[in-house]
């Protein structure tokens, strides 16, 4: 996601300063290089030395005879974003009002003027947050171009957002925006029906796949709304280790009606869908009391609702990438399948792929086209910034 960006880190006096650290490994796992510069207090919190450690990067602790504030944020300067992380009120504060003190403020100003991107992830208490003067601040920094990842308000504290949300801004803010202005909504997941109150119909779908999509879309400039179905069968949020979704306005389903509904209401006024969801094909009647266990039972399945017909039929224009699943592993199978789908509901294009890759972190593709198919074989992140490229292309004016 940040292959071959340089983010010059700017940390300040916040508690949040010991997850700098982390953050800085992060930022390098995703392919950014990185570079530390720390005020006096931050220093007081997390030693240099650690973030020299965590950057593989000499920090600037102070502005000296080699104004290295010109060097990572000036014209031509290394940096090509400036990211705050973890930024105090006061530091906030100094920059709306071009107060350079301290070697991020410095920085800050510096990457203003030279129109370096900035983004800032502030943490405090929420008062200090809540303040009319941080506000006017917040509002007087953004209106000059500069990106804030929204703290995460809990305990009285404006906590600093997710490490997920700031890779995310720090991306979006770094790279090229072809899908800046698009509404991009896309269904990913699994859909689970109701046995009784205990059992569901479902299926093995992670939703890695549809999330990639919707981070690559918003990477690239676009507004995202997920609708997210259930993940085995659990809904996204109750798995701490997938953490929040900062990149999508997240709608999350069970049943393959309530998907269809969701996505229905999403896609007014949205540019484009992307249906990556693996909705269920069958119902059936919800038994009111749990089924006794050690009894044979038969279950009347009813056909479900196909998604992208339904949202064809209201939404004729709006361009719709499909998703179809198969097991043949037979290549040129696939290709059929995926073309017959394209032609009967008039798709963008369709991403065909083997059932085997449901639940993992690497993917094998065909993105099949009315005239081509071409294959694709990596992650799924690479896969979805695959996507997002197609989708900026059919979308470009």
């Amino acid at each position: 996601m940040l292959e071959g960006v340089n983010v010059a880190l700017g940390v300040t006096g916040s508690i949040a300063a010991v997850k700098t650290v982390e953050l800085a490994h992060e930022l390098r796992r995703r392919g950014a290089e990185v570079r530390g510069v720390m005020t006096d207090s931050a220093q007081g919190i997390v030693h240099p030395w650690a973030v020299e450690f965590a950057t593989d990067n000499d920090v600037v602790t102070e502005i000296t005879g080699e104004v290295e504030h010109v060097d990572l944020c000036g014209y031509d300067g290394w940096a090509d974003v400036f990211l705050i992380a973890p930024a105090t009120a006061n530091t906030v504060g100094k920059i709306a009002a071009a107060v350079d003190d301290t070697p991020v403020t410095t920085c800050a100003t510096t990457a203003l003027g030279a129109d370096t991107p900035v983004v800032i992830a502030p943490a405090m208490h929420e008062p200090m947050y809540d303040h009319p003067g941080v506000l006017e601040a917040i509002d007087t920094v953004s209106e000059w171009g500069v990106e804030f990842v929204d703290p995460r308000i809990e305990e009285g504290k404006a906590k600093i957002a997710s490490e997920e949300a700031i890779v995310c801004d720090v991306a979006r803010a770094a790279g090229e925006r072809p899908l800046e202005g698009d509404h991009v909504v896309v269904t990913s997941g699994a859909t689970a029906e109701s046995i009784d109150p205990v059992r569901v119909l479902t299926n093995r779908s992670s939703g890695k796949m549809g999330r990639a999509v919707a981070r690559a879309c918003y990477v690239r400039g676009a507004d995202v709304t997920l609708v997210h179905g259930v993940v085995g069968p659990r809904p996204l949020a109750s798995d701490p280790e997938r953490g929040d979704v900062p990149y999508a306005d997240v709608r999350q389903v069970e049943t393959a009606a309530e998907m269809l509904e969701a996505t229905r209401e999403a896609c007014d006024g949205a540019d484009t869908l992307v249906s990556a969801a693996a909705i269920g094909d069958y119902t059936t009647e919800e038994r009111a009391e749990k089924l006794r266990s050690g009894q044979e039972r038969t279950l009347e399945l009813e056909p479900t609702s196909k998604l992208i017909d339904e949202i064809r039929d209201e939404r004729p224009d709006l361009p719709i990438v499909g998703f179809k699943t198969e097991t043949s592993g037979d290549e040129t199978a696939m290709i059929e399948q995926a073309r017959a789908t394209l032609e009967r509901t008039g798709l963008a294009f369709v991403v065909a792929n083997d059932a085997s890759v449901m639940g993992a972190d690497e993917t094998r593709a065909l993105l099949v086209h009315a005239e081509d198919a071409a294959r694709f074989e990596g992650t799924k992140a690479g896969l979805g910034g695959e996507i997002a490229e197609s989708i900026a292309a059919i979308l470009a004016p």
